[in-house]
Formats: C-alpha cells, sequence, structure tokens
C-alpha cells in the first residue's frame, strides 16, 4: 500500500503541470513535517486488507482485473476469510464459497463441484495443476494469500478440463521489505493440534530482494473413531526486483500428508441411512495413507512505460502417494453388521509441467481504446499408478467396532500403469471499448493435446486432438459508475477414450455456458453480484445397444441463478454470503428428464460474518461465525436410491486482541451440535456424517 509524502506531492505537482502547488508544498516542506497519508487502492494481494473482498482477480483471466471486468461469476476467500474461519484446508474455505459444493472425506481428499461438475484442475498462481481428490494433493491453506473461484468453463487459457470452473489459489509473495511475520498456535477438542510459522523481510539494504518462509505442522484424531489427519508444510518465497520495472519470483513448498483414512459408512440394503453416533467407523487398525508433494513456481515479469505487460511463469511438480485401507464392502444388514470388508492400495507418482508466456497489449483502434492478451502456453503430465484390491468376508458390528483380529493384506503389486499427456495451445484476448462505459470481449485458443497411456496388462492407447478451438465471447457495459452488467459464452472441451462404429475416438466432449449477470459496488463497501446461467455439455458417449461401440450424442444441461455479496458494511462489520439456485437434467436417451447431478442440492445458502467491536466495554472483541445450508439431496447405487435430508449447520467465533500483536480466537463449530449427513454415495461406502460440535482455541502473535 503506497505512502504518500512531501516529496512524492512535488513530484506529482510538477508532474501535473501544477508549479504553484508544488512551490507552495515547497515553502511548507521548509517549515513542516506532515504525518504520511495512505492512500488505499484496488489490490491483488488480500493480506493485510482486513476485508472480505478483494480489489483484483485474475482466475479466467491473465492480467489482474476488477471482478466488475470479468464477465463470469467470480468469488473470493481472503486472507482475512482464511484466517476468520480457521481454515487450513482447501475444502473447509471454498465449503462458503456460494454455489460450491463439497464432497466430504479425509483432509485433501475431498471432491469439490460447482454447477453440476467436478473441478479436475487447480491453479497455483494461473498455472494450472491436474486434482484427483483419492490422492490427497490439495495445498495447506498456510502457503496461500487468497483463493479465487471462477464458476462454469473456462477454457481459453487452459483448453481442456472439466466446465465446473476455476480455482485459483495466490501464493504468499515476498513482498514485505520490514522484517515481519506471525506464529500461530491451535489445538481442537477432538484433539488436532497445530503450529504455523511465517515469517518475511528484505534481504538486501535497498529491498529489492525480499524472502518469506512458511512452515506449519499438524497432527491428532478427526472426529471419526481411528481416523487421523496429518500435514508437514515447508514454503519459501523470493522476490528479485531486477529493475523497476522487471521482477522475479521464485517458490518452491513440500507438503506431507500422514492420514489415517475413513471412507464413510453402508447404508442399508435399500438405501436407508444410519444414523448412528457421528464418530463410528468402518477402519481398520492398519489404515494408512502417505503422500508426498513438492512445487516450485518461477516467473518474471516486464511492465513496460506504454502500459504494457509481459510475463514468463514456470510451475514443475513431484507428486507420491502409497496408502493402504479397508473399507465396508457391503450394506449393512438390519442388526448394522457388514459382512465385507474390501482394501485399496496404490503406489502413485505423478510428475507435472505447465508453461506460460504472455503479454498483455494495450492500444487505441480509432479512438477506441484496447487490451490485447496473446500467449503461448505448455502442459506435460507423467503418471505411474500400481493398484492392487481385495476382500474379507466375516461378519464386523457397526454399533462397536472391532478390527483388531483383522491382519493388513500382503500386497502384491503387479505391472504398473502409465499415462503422458502433452499438451499445448495458443490464445487470444481483445477488449475493445466502442465507448468508454462499454467493453466488448473477443477471444479465441487453439489447442493440441496427445495422451499416451499403457495399462496394467500392457494394453496401449493413444487420444489425439489438433488444433481444437475454443472460443470466448463476452459484454460488459457500466450502466452507472458503480453497476455493471455482463453476459457470455464460454467453452471448454475433454477428449474421450469411447470408440464409434468406425473405431474412431469420440469427438471430445464439449462444456458450453451462457451467463448474465450483474455486479455492482455499493457505498457501504459491499460488492454484489447476481447471475443467471445456463451449462450444457454435449458430445457425451452413449453405447448402441447391441453393438461395442458408442455415440457422442449424450447431452446435460444445468441452469441456476445465483446472488452473492462480499465485502463491508461500514468499517466493522465484514460479510460474505450468497444463495444458489439450480437445476439439472439429462436431456436425451433413455434418462432424458432425469436429474443429473443428484448430489448437489436445489437450494444452497452460505454466510459469513464478522464484527469488530471498537467503543465500549467489548472494545477489543470480535464475534462472528458462518452458516451453511442446503436442501436435500441424493445419489442412486444400482436399484437403490439414498436420500439425505436438508440441513443447516452454524459455526460461531469470538476473538480478543489482548494487545496490539496478540489475538486470541475461539471456535465453535455446528454450535447447535446438528446431526446430519454432509455426503451420501453408495450403499456400502461413501456416505459421511457431519461433524458434531466442537471447539477449537487458536493463538496468534505478530511480530
Amino acid at each position: 500500500m503506497p505512502k504518500l509524502t512531501i516529496r512524492m506531492a512535488l513530484a506529482l505537482s510538477s508532474a501535473l503541470g501544477m508549479p504553484g502547488l508544488a512551490a507552495t508544498t515547497a515553502r511548507a516542506e521548509d517549515t513542516t513535517t506532515l504525518e504520511a497519508i495512505t492512500v488505499e487502492g484496488a489490490s491483488y494481494e488480500t493480506e493485510g486488507s482486513n476485508s472480505y473482498r478483494s480489489g483484483l482477480i485474475s482466475v479466467g483471466e491473465k492480467a489482474a482485473m476488477t471482478p466488475r471486468e470479468v464477465p463470469q461469476s467470480t468469488s473470493v476467500v481472503t486472507r482475512k476469510q482464511i484466517e476468520d474461519g480457521g481454515y487450513t484446508a482447501l475444502e473447509t474455505a471454498v465449503e462458503n464459497i456460494p454455489g460450491l459444493l463439497v464432497l466430504s472425506n479425509d483432509v485433501g481428499r475431498s471432491s469439490l463441484f460447482s454447477r453440476g461438475f467436478e473441478f479436475d484442475y487447480l491453479y497455483y498462481d494461473g498455472l494450472p495443476a491436474p486434482v484427483s481428490s483419492i490422492y490427497g494433493t490439495q495445498p495447506d491453506l498456510s502457503i496461500v494469500d487468497h483463493i479465487e473461484v471462477l464458476k462454469g468453463p473456462s477454457g481459453l487459457f487452459i483448453g481442456t478440463g472439466s466446465p465446473a470452473g476455476s480455482v485459483n489459489m495466490r501464493l504468499k509473495q515476498a513482498s514485505r521489505t520490514e522484517p515481519g511475520g506471525y506464529v500461530t498456535t491451535a489445538l481442537t477438542s477432538a484433539g488436532q493440534k497445530r503450529i504455523e510459522l511465517d515469517y518475511g523481510g528484505a534481504l538486501n539494504a535497498a529491498g529489492s530482494l525480499r524472502g518469506r518462509v512458511v512452515a506449519a505442522h499438524a497432527q491428532g484424531d478427526g472426529f471419526i473413531d481411528k481416523q487421523e489427519n496429518g500435514v508437514d508444510q515447508l514454503y519459501g518465497a523470493l522476490a528479485w526486483d531486477i529493475t523497476p520495472t522487471t521482477t522475479a519470483t521464485f517458490s518452491i513448498s513440500n507438503m506431507r500428508r500422514d492420514i489415517a483414512p475413513y471412507n464413510g459408512l453402508p447404508s442399508h440394503a435399500d438405501g436407508s441411512l444410519l444414523w448412528l453416533d457421528p464418530a463410528t467407523t468402518t477402519a481398520a487398525d492398519w489404515n494408512r495413507f502417505d503422500n508426498d508433494v513438492t512445487d516450485g513456481v518461477a516467473a518474471i515479469e516486464h511492465r513496460f512505460d506504454t502500459g504494457a505487460r509481459v510475463k514468463t511463469s514456470l510451475r514443475r511438480s513431484h507428486q507420491t502417494g502409497d496408502f493402504l485401507y479397508a473399507y465396508t464392502g457391503s450394506p449393512a444388514a438390519a442388526d448394522n453388521t457388514v459382512s465385507q470388508l474390501s482394501w485399496i492400495a496404490r503406489d502413485f507418482t505423478h510428475d507435472t509441467l505447465a508453461f506460460d508466456a504472455h503479454a498483455e497489449l494495450p492500444f487505441a483502434l480509432g479512438g477506441w481504446e484496447g487490451l490485447a492478451i496473446l500467449g503461448l502456453d505448455a502442459q506435460r503430465a507423467e503418471t505411474t499408478l500400481r493398484a492392487a484390491s481385495g476382500a474379507f468376508t466375516g461378519s464386523w458390528d457397526l454399533d462397536s467396532w472391532d478390527t483388531s483380529a483383522l491382519a493388513a493384506p500382503a500386497v502384491v503389486y503387479g505391472n504398473a500403469a502409465t499415462t503422458e499427456t502433452d499438451q499445448k495451445g495458443a490464445y487470444a484476448q481483445l477488449r475493445l471499448k466502442p465507448l468508454s462505459a462499454l467493453t466488448l470481449l473477443g477471444g479465441a485458443r487453439l489447442s493440441w493435446v496427445d495422451v499416451d497411456a499403457v495399462s496394467a496388462s500392457g494394453a496401449t492407447s493413444h487420444v489425439g486432438e489438433d488444433a481444437h478451438l475454443t472460443p470466448f465471447v463476452g459484454v460488459t457495459w457500466d450502466i452507472r459508475p458503480d453497476t455493471t452488467l455482463y453476459a457470455s459464452y464460454t467453452e471448454i472441451f475433454q477428449t474421450q477414450t469411447a470408440l464409434d462404429a468406425s473405431g474412431k475416438v469420440l469427438d471430445p466432449l464439449k462444456g458450453q455456458q451462457i451467463e448474465i449477470g450483474a455486479k455492482a459496488d455499493l457505498a457501504t463497501g459491499l460488492a454484489v453480484s447476481a447471475a443467471l446461467f445456463q451449462l450444457d455439455q454435449v458430445n457425451r458417449a452413449q453405447s448402441v445397444p447391441g453393438t461395442t461401440y458408442s455415440v457422442a450424442a449424450g447431452e446435460v444441461r444445468v441452469r441456476g441463478f445465483e446472488i452473492e455479496a462480499a465485502g463491508e458494511i461500514g468499517d466493522n462489520l465484514h460479510l460474505a454470503a450468497g444463495y444458489t439456485w439450480s437445476d439439472s437434467e439429462y436431456r436425451n436417451g433413455t434418462t432424458a428428464g432425469n436429474v443429473f447431478s443428484t448430489y448437489t442440492p436445489r437450494h444452497l445458502l452460505k454466510l459469513s460474518a464478522e464484527y469488530d467491536v471498537t467503543e465500549g466495554r467489548l472494545a477489543g472483541w470480535s464475534f462472528g461465525g458462518q452458516w451453511r445450508a442446503m436442501s436435500d439431496f441424493y445419489s442412486v447405487s444400482g436399484a437403490s436410491t439414498i436420500r439425505a435430508p436438508g440441513y443447516g449447520v452454524v459455526d460461531l467465533t469470538a476473538k480478543r486482541a489482548l494487545d496490539d500483536t496478540t489475538d486470541l480466537r475461539l471456535t465453535i463449530s455446528n454450535a447447535f451440535d446438528k446431526d446430519y449427513y454432509s455426503r451420501v454415495g453408495g450403499t456400502s461406502v461413501f456416505n459421511f456424517r457431519g461433524e458434531p460440535r466442537s471447539v477449537s482455541l487458536a493463538l496468534t502473535r505478530r511480530f
């Protein structure tokens, strides 16, 4: 945040051609020293902003822009929201984003959904990383400044992927020149313990070279018997101002998860749920899950006097996973016993490389203002997987679970399955302003994709896509200085492996969305938005009865409406809230008219708030919490339907500023001890109880 001093005012007045002001100010400088004046403006970093809104976002874009310049629905979880909510994992933070659905699992292993589809990529500083919930590679939030979410297809800058949207995490930057940081210790009533340390500052006298280090360690039990969640995170960042207009950044992180996993409860054979003690487990004593994720991100950016900007960035990731765990393999009988335990073991290695180079070029065209973004990108991913599975038969009682006599299986892996994916693309986006209040947006991308796979049995396959065109069209219209109307059409695609009658691979799945909406900045400090959307996925493989081939004829549609508000009301009330209504269906085939995304409730309501008391006897206290509510949802497992009732959960928080640098925070999660299911799956597995009431205490010391 810049400081405006007398000398800066002198330079500014001269540059603006106001010598009188400069002379007057110069005389004032001879006699008076004034305190620095803070000039607040939009910032891409949210740390230290003390706000539930972000002035700039880059998700779905390559340049940092205001949310009103992006013609799609977007949400942000700022650093203040992360700290106020005590969020340490990605799934707990985005659970409070309007329209996003979290299918619960162990920490780092939950599935994230938007508009009926699961996210299959995460972004780190704008660079993509494939994500699969089973391998627990989601980051610890100690290294994240804020989380940005764009909902709906965003294929212009990536090409392939799910139509769910984009989740971009802005990593903490080495931005501060004065040395400082914080340490936080936390303890929960379930026995989870955590410590987090963050420190940074200038590494040379000029402040042109800066560094930062973050470390976190957590361990302890979950609320489920035999479930444990542990994580170690180490992160380092450097920033070097090579010149006043050229900056190089580098970060490297290593995260290790040590988990005793749990895969949910069964239901009865007819799909009815088991309302047992929320701590009821189905885990074996020897369940284990270990993974290791190392990420490096490097970038160099140069800014020109004309306003142009060029940036090149690279991300390298190495992920390994090794796990063995048991879970119920049969429905529960009437006496709450199960007759089978299944087990799964995997040895997993995943290496990815992502590169991007782009230029942001402002221009004028016949009196119209314009901005062109041109770029090239490439990704490469190599995966090696060894898998084994099996089952035990017997009788195990869910009411008094005991697997002490069950020995771990002797895991024997066969040949490894390997997959190599290469993607590259060229993209362009053009923004034209025929009027100061009107912006026309257009863009296109050409993508080349090659996927080569070798199965454990030795069978090989190849899927390719050459010069696939992904278009983008949008418009924003500032009907008032503080209000923008927008509309957009976006696409994304995914390759398929199913074959047609001639033996050729089917055309790619295509996600395509039309969205219209409005965004406004209220005088109170709130940013509000509303959106209507229709998302179609076409070319879905449909098998042809009596044959061995498929046709690309399937189609699903998701329609919805969303409203959202985030920011401040006055100086002391911080607020983030939203409501989403959605409806999904299969459009053709034998399932036409059926619900497509049964997991997605029709109604989702989210609210987070915190009020800072600055006067009176409670001065120095802050009070707040979160409220999440949703309508009923279900899953289909064979001939059974497993239905979960809707629910609402309230978390309450209270924070006390012990002094200028120390805070003590108390959180009561599920304050009213609501009994609910957060996820349903099959009759034998993946039905998760919601966490009962728990208490956590955190102490933060800043220095």
